[in-house]
C-alpha cells in the first residue's frame, strides 16, 4: 500500500503530499467540513494562536513604600516558535490599600524591560496602571482591580518571562495584592496569561 500521496501542480509549480503515520497503531482520520470552499490553516497562518500559558496567583503579597518590586508568583514564561510571532499578554491584579489618598503604580515587564507604558512627559511616572485609594475617614481597606492587555513583539525564540511589578509611591503603609485582611470577607486571586500569535 502506498504510504504517501503526492499531488503535483498542473502548471509546473510545487507539490503537495499526504503521508500516513509511521506506526500502524497511529491511525488518523481528517474530515473536511461540508461547507463553502476555503483555505486550510496551519501553524504558519497569520493570527493563529499557537500556545497559551497562564499563571494564577492565589496567595497574598505586600510591598512597602518607595520601591518597585516583582509581585511574587505573578509571572509566566513562554518560548515563541518564531522570532516574528507576537505574544498577547493579559494580566489581572487585585490591589488593596488603606484609605487616605495613597497611590501605587502597576508595571507590565518583559524580562527586565517595562513595556505597555504611557508616553514620557516631564518627571511623570510611566506605568501600565495607576491605583489611588479613597478616604472615607473610617480606616477601611479598599480593593481595586488593575487589568491590562498588550500585544508584544519579543523578536526571539528564547524563553521569555513576563511579570507584573508594583510600586507604592505615597503613604507610609503597604500596597497589598490579593489581600485577606482580618476584617474583610474577601479571598481574591490574580493572573497573567500569554498567547503566542503567528505572524
Amino acid at each position: 500500500m502506498t504510504a504517501k500521496i503526492k499531488l503535483n501542480a498542473a502548471s509546473g509549480g510545487g507539490s503537495f503530499s499526504l503521508q500516513a503515520p509511521s506506526s500502524s497503531a497511529n491511525n488518523r482520520v481528517f474530515t473536511i467540513p461540508d461547507v463553502a470552499d476555503g483555505t486550510i490553516a496551519t501553524t504558519a497562518t497569520s493570527g493563529k494562536i499557537l500556545q497559551v500559558i497562564q499563571t494564577v496567583k492565589t496567595d497574598t503579597f505586600s510591598a512597602s513604600h518607595g520601591s518597585t518590586v516583582d509581585i511574587t508568583g505573578l509571572s509566566v514564561s513562554i518560548t515563541p516558535s518564531s522570532s516574528s510571532n507576537k505574544v498577547l499578554v493579559t494580566y489581572d491584579t487585585n490591589v488593596s490599600m488603606a484609605n487616605g489618598s495613597y497611590h501605587a503604580h502597576i508595571f507590565l515587564v518583559r524580562g527586565s524591560t517595562k513595556i505597555f507604558l504611557g508616553d514620557a512627559e516631564g518627571s511623570r511616572t510611566r506605568a501600565s496602571n495607576f491605583v489611588i485609594s479613597g478616604n472615607d475617614g473610617n480606616g477601611g481597606i479598599y480593593y481595586y482591580p488593575a487589568h491590562g492587555e498588550f500585544l508584544d513583539s519579543p523578536a526571539t525564540t528564547s524563553a521569555t518571562t513576563y511579570k507584573v511589578q508594583v510600586c507604592r509611591e505615597s503613604g507610609s503603609g503597604y500596597v497589598d495584592i490579593n489581600s485577606r485582611k482580618s476584617n474583610q470577607d474577601y479571598s481574591l486571586c490574580s493572573s497573567i496569561t500569554v498567547q503566542e500569535i503567528s505572524q
